[in-house]
């Protein structure tokens, strides 16, 4: 399977992207900046090169890890490579591969449904993660719920276009 890197590296601005608007002042930033305790004050200075830099690179991960969480055929990818001869473009598990791609390659390889794996993992991974921290930090439901749903939507996004594009 060949990886389209420039679609991986454009999911990883989503996350960016995303923030910027959804901790902005267009929807969500007062409302974040109480539930943190913050002023505008506390979010001036910092090194914004460190925060935005390491921001992408935690993207670029993220972005990475998606394409086997949207792309099924990586699965079948995965269970043949160890079989001998695969890497080297031979053997009856290439062969295999190679019949499975040509028949089922281009199953569910859609925007929608990147976005809805990006859904899930928002709900089904993120939420217990963040959830979980947010009760031992005695942090209030809203802050859960601010948070959450930036991932949801930031990682169906990233989701649906891994699936579509890489």
């Amino acid at each position: 399977m060949e990886t389209n890197y420039l679609a991986l590296l454009g999911a990883a601005f989503i996350p960016m992207i995303m923030g910027f608007l959804w901790y902005g002042p267009m929807l969500f930033q007062d409302k974040w900046m109480k539930e943190m305790n913050f002023t505008k004050k506390d979010l001036e200075g910092g090194n914004m090169l460190l925060i935005f830099g390491l921001s992408f690179v935690f993207s670029l991960l993220i972005a990475f890890f998606m394409q086997f969480l949207v792309i099924h055929q990586f699965g079948v990818y995965q269970t043949l490579a160890g079989e001998p001869e695969f890497m080297n473009g031979s053997g009856k598990g290439f062969t295999y591969f190679q019949e499975f791609m040509s028949n089922f390659g281009d199953r569910f390889r859609t925007f929608k449904h990147g976005a809805l794996h990006g859904v899930i993992t928002g709900l089904f991974f993120v939420l217990p993660i963040i959830g979980t921290k947010s009760l031992f930090e005695r942090k209030s439901f809203k802050y859960v719920a601010i948070n959450v749903g930036y991932w949801v939507v930031t990682l169906a996004l990233m989701g649906g276009v891994i699936c579509q594009w890489v």
